[in-house]
């Protein structure tokens, strides 16, 4: 079963439509469409390169299609038949191409916003809702031969390499401890210079004054005694 649908813009991540259809006030639907829009992140920073790739969470399986910048994005039962439902985001492709609107879909700027896609997703996702009709059968039927290309990797690696990334950058960025500008001047360098070797002599003189009026003491203790 299609559980979710997300149709959104490669070039910065924007979700643009959704299907309008499946129940959307229980925490799981809120978690998968998350993880969901985190994918469509992902994608839109090159971190996931393939056009086409399954994407393991739970019991259940992500599925998107890049074509012409957009991303289509399924979620299904892990038993879904891949073949069907990547035969679903292909429906979704030709549909969204059948608009033409371009320079609308560039300007979109509030998420889920192209609400007249959204229920074009319904529609669709109607059609692929059970398996075993007639149109659906044909389809997996006829590409029962077919090898699908389709990249499969878990979300759990994903959301790892992620903050692996972000950790690297941050440590990158972190500024290193530098010499104050102050000490390594060239003017106190030159006052150090000169001004050192003076000062260890002024402290030789004390330490032997010291010293002197310590033995000078001692004398006159000795001599009274």
């Amino acid at each position: 079963m299609v559980k979710l649908t997300i149709v959104g813009r490669v070039e910065d991540g924007l979700p643009l439509a959704q299907d309008q259809t499946y129940v959307q006030d229980n925490a799981s639907f809120v978690f998968y469409k998350q993880q969901a829009e985190f994918l469509l992140q992902q994608i839109s920073k090159d971190s996931l390169l393939h056009p086409k790739m399954t994407i393991l969470v739970d019991h259940h399986s992500f599925h998107f299609l890049v074509k012409k910048k957009i991303c289509y994005i399924a979620l299904s039962d892990s038993s879904y038949p891949r073949k069907l439902l990547f035969h679903y985001l292909h429906d979704l492709h030709k549909e969204f191409d059948n608009f033409n609107e371009t320079a609308l879909i560039q300007i979109i700027s509030k998420p889920y916003s192209f609400v007249r896609f959204g229920k074009i997703i319904g529609r669709i996702r109607k059609q692929y809702m059970d398996t075993r009709t007639q149109a659906n059968l044909s389809k997996l039927n006829a590409s029962r031969k077919q090898e699908l290309d389709v990249v499969t990797e878990h979300l759990n690696d994903i959301i790892q390499r992620q903050q692996l990334s972000e950790t690297s950058e941050i440590a990158s960025l972190d500024p290193k401890p530098s010499v104050s500008t102050i000490w390594s001047s060239r003017c106190l360098q030159d006052i150090a210079l000169k001004w050192t070797p003076v000062t260890i002599i002024i402290l030789v003189i004390l330490v032997l004054f010291k010293a002197s009026l310590i033995m000078t003491e001692d004398y006159l203790i000795s001599t009274m005694i």
